[in-house]
């Protein structure tokens, strides 16, 4: 009933923007004249109406070129390997310098992995990228079975295989987990594609330590309220119909009641910056709730796996996290330079949490392990924005290059 309900509304709406986009279209030319300005506040209106909306296809990542030293070199999208759950997926660059091979592991956790965008602008120039682009779950035949933790696992060993030997990893929040999990695994293995560097952003590898109001709910409720409360059915209308789903418009709810009062902010200076022409500052916000309002789903099993076995039990942090079954040994990882990220003010995945994995990874030698802290950064920008581009980024450049 979650998602039929949901559904009903978004059906509802559509002719609702339908009719906002039909009125912002007849509107806009007469309001841009200076003589019936008044009309830029209705326009506003119908402009945040027809926007204000979920979608739940990937947005295009928009990188056509990057800038290397004096020229503009073309950037297209090449997928390396495709499975139902996901597209490895290489930004080509043309040129023929080498530099070092990057796996950037997005997180699955209610967005696409064009949320990543401004990371991938940064490091492409340098580096020569590959992204985990993770499909929506709502569009995947429940044929193809189940993606659970250690499918997630599965994919970033098979995908470092694919990209070859020295690929160095860069893992967003949520899927620091797992990121420890494929090297832990390829190094006790022996396998000769573990990664030559891996560097942790805000990820929760140890949510015990400065729990946040993420952890609090996690711990909260027993997993069984989890499982009745929070997965839905996916409707019979799409190609997944009938597979059990953390819904993403769910998640994205979640993250934006623990901001309530900035989003609101945000939008009503979004409003009035479109009614008093000031589009410059109405893009970047447009820009950004464009991309925060395309969601995905998650299979049910890696949601209930990920909140039971990385929040409530710790398995990673207390030495008890498996893979097909098999314990994993942290300190496996020896020939895995490591880099973790943590921001000041990051209220989702809090000080010291990323930072535990040093302690984790106890083979590796102290000189092959560095920690980060970036004063004044929130979550996001630890990835992304200033703070991302001029501190954070030339130190994992930086990492990366010294383990070359």
């Amino acid at each position: 009933m979650l998602y039929l309900g949901y559904q009903t509304h978004a059906d509802i709406m559509v002719p609702v923007r339908s009719w906002a986009l039909t009125g912002l279209e007849i509107l806009s030319p007469w309001a841009a004249t200076e003589r019936l300005k008044h009309l830029r506040n209705l326009t506003a209106a119908y402009e945040l109406i027809a926007r204000i909306g979920l979608t739940h296809v990937r947005p295009p990542f928009k990188i056509p070129s990057v800038r290397m030293g004096n020229r503009d070199v073309a950037v297209t999208e090449e997928p390396l390997d495709v499975t139902p759950f996901g597209t490895l997926l290489h930004f080509k660059k043309d040129t023929e310098v080498a530099q070092p091979r990057v796996l950037v592991v997005a997180p699955l956790s209610g967005h696409f992995a064009t949320l990543l965008r401004s990371l991938l602008q940064t490091m492409l120039p340098e580096h020569d990228v590959c992204i985990t682009d993770w499909h929506n779950a709502r569009d995947v035949s429940t044929a193809d079975g189940r993606f659970g933790f250690d499918d997630y696992v599965a994919h970033l060993i098979k995908w470092l295989e694919v990209i070859g030997p020295g690929t160095h990893i860069v893992a967003v929040c949520q899927p620091c987990v797992q990121s420890m999990a494929a090297a832990a695994a390829m190094a006790a293995a022996g396998n000769p594609s573990q990664p030559r560097s891996m560097t942790l952003m805000a990820g929760p590898i140890d949510t015990r330590i400065n729990p946040t109001k993420v952890n609090d709910l996690a711990m909260g409720k027993p997993i069984e309220w989890f499982r009745s409360n929070l997965i839905a059915e996916v409707p019979a209308r799409y190609p997944g119909g009938g597979r059990k789903v953390y819904p993403g418009f769910v998640q994205l709810a979640a993250f934006m009641s623990m901001n309530i009062d900035r989003h609101r902010k945000a939008l009503m200076d979004l409003y009035e910056n479109i009614a008093n022409g000031e589009d410059k500052k109405a893009q970047a916000a447009k820009e950004f709730y464009d991309e925060y309002f395309a969601v995905l789903d998650l299979t049910a099993e890696f949601y209930l796996e990920t909140v039971e076995w990385i929040f409530q039990e710790a398995r990673l942090a207390t030495g008890k996290l498996t893979y097909r079954d098999r314990p994993l040994d942290m300190k496996a990882i020896r020939r895995t330079a490591l880099l973790t990220v943590e921001g000041e003010r990051d209220d989702i995945c809090s000080i010291g949490q990323t930072a535990a994995a040093h302690d984790l990874c106890s083979g590796l030698r102290p000189y092959m392990k560095r920690h980060h802290m970036q004063a004044g950064a929130g979550h996001y920008g630890v990835f992304s924005g200033r703070r991302w581009e001029q501190q954070v980024y030339p130190i994992v450049r930086n990492v990366i290059l010294a383990s070359e």
